[in-house]
C-alpha cells in the first residue's frame, strides 16, 4: 500500500525552560495512501501538531518526516511552500475560502498560485468534482452567497482539484450542522474510495472518525493506540477512558 506521509521520532516542544509544552514526544507514524485516516486526542494531545509537522507547516525539533519519499525535514521555506502547492491539499474548519472570488475561481486557486492553467485532463477531472460534490451550480456563486456545507464542498474541491499525494482536514466539519456533516464526511471516504485519495483528518468528534478506515489516538504527546474502522460508540467510549486515565 505505501505511505502518503510519515515522521519517525519526531518531537515537538513549544516555549523553554519550566513552562516548556511538550506538544509530540518521540513519534513514528505513518499515513497510508489511498486509506482515510483519523487522528483523535484530547484537548492539548498534539494532534494538530502532527498534522502541521507532517504538512511542512512547522518544523520539528527532532526527527525526519516524508511526505511519500520525499524527506522534507531539511527543506528550505521556498522548496516546502512548492511542496505544499503541489503535493498536499488542506481542508480547515473555517473553510478558508477567498471571499472576493467565486466557487470556480477558488477552485482554481492552487492552480492560479502556480502560475499554471488546468491541463485538458486536469479540467476533466475538476469537472468530475464538481459534479460529484453537487455545486456545478454554484460555480459562479461567491462564499457568502453559499452555505456552510456549499463552502465546504468547495474547499474540497479545491484541495483535490491538483490531486495531491495527501489531503490534510482540520476539523472539516467543526463550523457544520450534523446533515451537512454527514455529506461532507461522506464525500472524503468517497475520495479515498473513488478516487484513491490520502486523507489525514484530524478530528475530536466520534461520529466523524468513525468514517476514517484507521484511527490513530495521541494523549501527551504520543500515539497511544491505533484501531482500524470503529463505530462511534466504541471511540466515544475509548476517548472517555483516555481522559479517565489523565
Amino acid at each position: 500500500m505505501g505511505l502518503a506521509a510519515r515522521v519517525a521520532g519526531v518531537s515537538r516542544r513549544f516555549g523553554i525552560g519550566r513552562g516548556a509544552v511538550v506538544a509530540l514526544d518521540d513519534v513514528s507514524v505513518g499515513i497510508r495512501r489511498g486509506q482515510f485516516t483519523a487522528i483523535m486526542g484530547p484537548s492539548g494531545s498534539g494532534k494538530s501538531t502532527l498534522m502541521h509537522v507532517m504538512a511542512g507547516l512547522d518544523s520539528s525539533d527532532g526527527g525526519q518526516v516524508w511526505v511519500g519519499d520525499t524527506d522534507i525535514t531539511g527543506l528550505a521555506d521556498r522548496e516546502l511552500t512548492l511542496l505544499r502547492r503541489r503535493r498536499i491539499g488542506f481542508v480547515f474548519q473555517s473553510f478558508n475560502l477567498v471571499p472576493t472570488l467565486d466557487a470556480r475561481a477558488n477552485i482554481l486557486l492552487p492552480f492560479d498560485l502556480d502560475g499554471r492553467k488546468p491541463t485538458v485532463d486536469e479540467n476533466r477531472w475538476i469537472d468530475s468534482l464538481v459534479s460529484t460534490l453537487g455545486i456545478a451550480d454554484r460555480l459562479t456563486h461567491r462564499p457568502h452567497e453559499l452555505s456552510g456545507g456549499q463552502q465546504q464542498r468547495v474547499a474540497i474541491a479545491r484541495a483535490l482539484a491538483t490531486r495531491p499525494d495527501l489531503v490534510f482536514a482540520d476539523e472539516p466539519t467543526g463550523n457544520l450542522d450534523s446533515r451537512s456533516s454527514r455529506e461532507v464526511l461522506a464525500l472524503l471516504t468517497e475520495a479515498c474510495a473513488r478516487f484513491g485519495q490520502s486523507i489525514a483528518m484530524v478530528t475530536h468528534d466520534p461520529v466523524a472518525a468513525s468514517y476514517a478506515d484507521r484511527i490513530l489516538f495521541l494523549a501527551d504527546g504520543r500515539i497511544v493506540d491505533e484501531r482500524e474502522r470503529s463505530t462511534a460508540a466504541d471511540i466515544s467510549s475509548f476517548m472517555l477512558s483516555m481522559e479517565d486515565a489523565r
